[in-house]
């Protein structure tokens, strides 16, 4: 029902994930990520719980690989879940269980790592590690974007997707975008548009809650 990547900027620092579903917002459910700690995706028969617990066990200083084992020993009904994180220096680990549904896959590349299930095939995952790799130093949303764009047209899932999502976490406690496209025919291109109007604010909103007074403006009529 779900393909993601997550992944951390090897220039800033910053985590992030895309991820697109059948199922109705899917970010809601899905996408975790703290600052300087790490990003962890929960999906398949998903068990939001288990994002918390993961970035919690992270921000102990757990590199990704041991905070899976930890999960998988002691999550109940695991078999059903299908796990990807990210830890502070980059390090990768995936997880699917025996029971994660239709075609699953996962992979990890360089400061990122994919999973789904219900694909259209197994080579859904390596695309989208592909396409994220291959745009090294370029901006942070937009390799996350492409990988989703990536992933689809490598086949995505086995049916029509109709929800999509980019969460990105960087130095703040906040997260600088999280954008979500809950229900659509073109959830992916509706996520794209939506970033490309949301990157040129994104900074400013950091700048607005730190320090207003540093605000050129505030992008609202009336405001000189």
């Amino acid at each position: 029902m779900t393909f993601s990547l997550t992944a951390r900027c090897e220039i800033t620092g910053a985590f992030g994930m895309v991820v697109s579903s059948s199922s109705t917002a899917v970010a809601a459910r899905c996408a975790f990520a703290r600052a300087g700690v790490g990003a962890v995706a929960t999906q398949n028969i998903t068990d939001p719980r288990i994002g918390p617990r993961g970035l919690d066990l992270l921000e102990t200083g757990l590199p990704a690989r041991t905070v899976l084992e930890r999960i998988v020993e002691s999550t109940e009904h695991i078999a059903y879940r299908q796990i990807a994180l990210i830890d502070s220096q980059g390090g990768t680990a995936a997880y699917s269980g025996a029971n994660t549904l239709g075609t699953y896959a996962s992979a990890e590349g360089r400061g990122c790592v994919a999973a789904g299930n219900m694909l259209a095939g197994e080579g859904v995952v390596a695309a989208m590690v592909d396409a994220f790799e291959s745009r090294s130093g370029r901006s942070f949303g937009k390799r996350l974007i492409r990988s989703l764009q990536a992933g689809l047209a490598a086949g995505g899932e086995a049916g029509p997707v109709h929800s999509a999502g980019l969460l990105i976490q960087a130095e703040v406690s906040w997260p600088v975008a999280d954008l979500r496209v809950d229900y659509s025919d073109t959830p992916i291109a509706d996520l794209t548009a939506l970033w490309e109007l949301w990157k040129p604010d994104m900074d400013s909103y950091v700048t607005r809650a730190l320090d207003p007074s540093k605000a050129p403006s505030y992008g609202v009529p009336g405001d000189p």
